[in-house]
């Protein structure tokens, strides 16, 4: 079976990125297939923030895809540098920090990156 990074950029609240992303996992979970990580990048980074406050008829994809990822002992890695450039201070609890170069050496181990 193969291993996987999920490499994330998209905004995660401007368009369905965290829905595709937690079906991908799933279904790759499913099939026997392991998720090394998730790696927030770029836009994506505002799914670290802790200060969101969503109306209340839109799904928390966030708090989903962080309960889903403890379940499953997949760590969700996110920028330094891209969450700061934006001015995200305040870090939502289930995220960790990391940065281009730790992502780039924990590739080594994986046989396919996807890029939502």
């Amino acid at each position: 079976m193969a291993s996987f990074v999920l490499y994330i950029q998209s905004d995660c609240y401007a368009s369905p990125v965290l829905d595709d992303v937690l079906r991908f996992a799933s279904a790759a979970l499913q099939l026997g297939h392991q998720i090394n990580h998730l790696f927030f990048y770029q836009q994506a980074v505002q799914a670290i923030c802790a200060d969101i406050d969503l109306p209340a008829d839109e799904p928390d994809l966030v708090g989903r895809l962080i309960a889903f990822t403890e379940s499953n002992q997949i760590p969700l890695l996110y920028c330094a540098t891209a969450a700061e450039k934006r001015g995200y201070t305040q870090v939502r609890q289930g995220f960790t920090l990391a940065g281009l170069a730790e992502f780039g050496m924990r590739l080594e181990n994986t046989d396919r990156v996807v890029q939502f």
